[in-house]
């Protein structure tokens, strides 16, 4: 056993030695864990302004057609939340999620407003 501690304090003596003068370990000092930390905060604030810029750039327009008529999605969304206020006499602020189901062959839309509300309108 005598041998075995002498070795770890040998080896640890040596790499004591071998170390650069003037250089602190990371034992040391804390400051630089917190330096790579406010880098790596910084790279992903940089990287999340990056991905709304591209999703800013980038305009998505759906329409549909068929039967003469042409319709997006603005102008379906835009009824149904006309439907929610003025037929159902409620507040568009209720308003979680809206899922839209468009039947060009019978000329509706319905919709799910919520998750529990259903109905439909004519396109």
């Amino acid at each position: 056993m005598a041998v075995t501690r002498k070795t770890t304090k040998a080896a640890s003596e040596v790499k004591e030695e071998t170390k650069k003068p003037g250089r602190k370990s990371s034992a040391e000092t804390k400051e630089p864990a917190k330096r790579t930390t406010a880098k790596k905060e910084t790279a992903k604030t940089a990287s999340a302004k990056k991905v709304e810029e591209v999703k800013e750039a980038v305009k998505e327009i759906v329409t549909f057609q068929f039967g003469g008529k042409s319709y997006t999605t603005d102008d379906l969304l835009k009824s149904c939340k006309d439907v929610w206020k003025y037929d159902l006499d409620r507040k568009e602020e209720d308003i979680k999620s809206i899922e839209l189901y468009v039947k060009p062959e019978e000329n509706v839309t319905y919709y799910v407003i919520n998750g529990d509300v259903n109905g439909s309108f004519p396109i």
